[in-house]
């Protein structure tokens, strides 16, 4: 599956515990990486500072669903289901 070019779930809705530029502790979800662009693309892709996780994340259908507003539900959901008890 090709990832949805300005879609931005997974820069959104998930935890990113990984260091990223302009965010060193990373990102809890469903905050906005500061690595988006207005057209939320990102500024780091294809950069070596880009992190691991971003880059090895890949599209695929149970992950994104058919439409931006299905990858939004998935992953908030997924991230949910696997977020940390308190």
């Amino acid at each position: 599956m090709e990832c949805r070019i300005g879609c931005a779930a997974c820069c959104i809705a998930i935890t990113i515990t990984s260091p990223i530029p302009g965010m060193p502790g990373g990102k809890p979800a469903g905050v906005r990486c500061i690595q988006l662009a207005e057209d939320n693309k990102c500024r780091l892709f294809g950069k070596p500072d880009r992190p691991a996780v971003c880059s090895g994340f890949a599209a695929e259908e149970y992950t994104c669903g058919q439409t931006n507003e299905d990858a939004f539900r998935i992953l908030t959901q997924l991230e949910q289901l696997t977020a940390p008890a308190s």
